[in-house]
């Protein structure tokens, strides 16, 4: 687990109505607890012994018990019907994620003095939720047995870590947007709405902390690193000391800044005048520390970068930023991709950047110069790229959007990285995502996306559905790769 992203330790209160015996619901969570401890261990719950029945005395004294835990997130479990006053005020009163989950009934011998009704008092918890307007999670069946509910707490954490993670970060930048980078704005109420400190710095700010630590002492430690990292791919060893003194630059900068935040991402300029004044590109560095779990965005892409950092807390693992960049060439596809993978030409595209994405993500890897940025520039100012293709597999292409007049948006997709040579520079990889061309076209374009979409490696969409559902992103605003059969508003139905 990096240290970039919370841990989720998730309070469990069982709720009762009088009318109910007590013992159900006491009985019930002991049951679901046990069932979650055998199948996932203890460390993430904790078994609140009091159980709240009508008194709102009890949810206060649920709310200081879990808050003594260490809770930072919390399962409100209606082991029957359950007040539906005192458990959606524990629910306001929690200052985490919370979530609502509910009993099913044991057994056609007990359905007397056994029966619960925790499905219809479900139903009117959702209400009180509304009526308090308090976010929750709710799974899509949130009714079940023991084993069941601990399935669901269990999907519950990554999204608990995403949402306690935007509520405690800060989003550090570094320069305005390149010119003719309007695509990747960044309105800033909606990073406040969200809980999101931001910090924007001037590329001078940066420039001069990169100089005051030139001579580092540490500098020849972080080389050995990054040498012992890029292994027969360290191609350009003249520029290491550069980096190593930047990547040095940048986590001070954090451990400096980030106030009383507990984790950090950063948005940064790498271009037109990065080059000419640092005498590098910044890609390397970025990869390295998106690798430690400190998601780095290119091009000053705030949105970008907080998307990463999403897709971090629910992953646990590294994530990367590309550019949905080009199609596949006709004759790569002919030859490589249909005769062996059931995609359509159009399900395929290829998503690239100059050489921010870690290492461990690579087939292989080689520090080079930025070929693009050298089509303008001396070749020796634009070293500091990582190129490889990117390794085959499950990913999840996502992002988060504020848009010029803030409304958010979000957009999911799970695909896959296919075993197919890119033949091209950067760090890139051949995509295919059912239904691509659709989505590009009624999703990325309709609704405004930047060219920057942020890449998890694996297939995480439900849980990046449910919390940009649970942060504030109306429904009807989370875009996906809809089938066929499924039109989007927007779609012509004559095509």
């Amino acid at each position: 687990m990096f240290t970039n992203i919370p841990k989720a330790k998730v309070g469990i209160v069982a709720v009762s109505r009088d009318c109910f015996p007590a013992s159900l619901a006491i009985n019930r969570r002991k049951a679901l607890v046990e069932a979650y401890t055998a199948k996932y261990g203890a460390e993430d719950i904790y078994e609140c012994p009091v159980c709240i029945i009508e008194s709102e005395i009890q949810m206060v004294e649920a709310l200081e018990d879990v808050k003594k835990a260490g809770c930072n997130a919390l399962v409100v479990y209606l082991g029957n019907f359950g007040p539906e006053i005192s458990e959606t005020l524990l629910a306001k009163h929690f200052e985490g994620p919370k979530m609502f989950v509910a009993a099913a009934e044991e057994s056609q011998g007990d359905l007397s003095d056994g029966r619960g009704d925790a499905y219809c008092g479900m139903l009117n918890a959702s209400y009180n939720l509304r009526l308090r307007q308090v976010r929750a999670y709710i799974p899509e069946y949130p009714v079940g047995t023991a084993k069941e509910c601990a399935d669901m707490i269990h999907e519950f954490l990554p999204i608990a870590r995403a949402v306690i993670g935007l509520s405690k970060l800060k989003l550090i930048t570094f320069g305005p947007r390149p010119n003719n980078f309007l695509a990747c704005n960044a309105p800033i109420q909606q990073l406040y709405n969200l809980g999101v400190e931001i910090e924007e710095n001037s590329e001078l700010d940066l420039f001069e902390s990169f100089n005051n630590h030139a001579g580092d002492a540490r500098i020849p430690e972080v080389i050995a690193d990054m040498e012992k990292e890029l292994g027969k791919g360290n191609k350009k060893p003249e520029v290491l000391e550069k980096l190593a003194q930047y990547e040095l630059t940048l986590l001070d900068w954090i451990e400096k800044h980030k106030g009383y935040r507990e984790y950090v991402c950063i948005a940064g300029k790498c271009w037109p005048a990065f080059q000419t004044q640092f005498k590098f590109v910044p890609c390397y560095v970025n990869s390295r520390l998106t690798g430690r779990g400190i998601p780095v965005s290119c091009e000053v892409d705030v949105y970008g970068a907080l998307s990463e950092f999403i897709g971090t807390c629910i992953t646990g693992e590294s994530v990367t930023l590309l550019d949905i960049n080009n199609s596949v060439p006709d004759d790569m596809y002919m030859e490589s991709i249909r005769p062996y993978f059931g995609y359509t030409h159009t399900d395929t595209f290829m998503g690239f950047h100059c050489g921010n994405t870690c290492s461990s993500r690579l087939v292989s890897c080689e520090m080079k110069y930025q070929k693009i940025m050298a089509r303008n520039l001396p070749v020796e100012v634009t070293n500091g790229t990582l190129e490889g293709d990117i390794a085959p597999g499950d990913i999840t292409f996502f992002r988060l959007q504020s848009t010029s007049d803030n409304i958010l948006r979000a957009y999911v997709a799970e695909g896959e990285i296919l075993p197919v040579a890119t033949k091209s520079f950067g760090g890139i990889g051949v995509f295919a995502i059912k239904e691509m061309g659709r989505f590009y076209r009624h999703v990325l374009i309709e609704k405004g996306y930047p060219h920057h979409g942020a890449v998890a490696f694996g297939h995480f969409g439900k849980a990046l559905f449910e919390v940009f559902k649970y942060i504030g992103v109306a429904q009807d605003e989370i875009g996906w790769n809809q089938p066929a059969s499924l039109p989007y508003k927007s779609e012509n139905p004559f095509r």
